[in-house]
């Protein structure tokens, strides 16, 4: 694994943890299945959001396109 891999599984990770707390202080008292499910999903989705972002900060914007070599004459 690359050194900056590491970092940002962990922060990932964390972020996960702190958007599940916060939206389940957040949420009205008598948690329901649903709002248990709702929290999971929109943690899941910021925690993505971060990992995609990260990615390309590590990587940097040529994940998406390739240049192409000039072909030879």
């Amino acid at each position: 694994m690359q050194r900056r891999t590491l970092p940002l599984i962990a922060g990932v990770i964390l972020v996960f943890g702190v958007v599940a707390a916060v939206l389940a202080k957040l949420m009205p008292a008598p948690l329901n299945d649903s709002d248990f499910l709702v929290i999971g999903s929109v943690s899941t989705l910021v925690a993505l959001l971060v990992l995609f972002f990260g990615l390309v900060g590590i990587k940097g914007g040529g994940i998406f396109f390739k240049r192409r070599r000039k072909p030879r004459e």
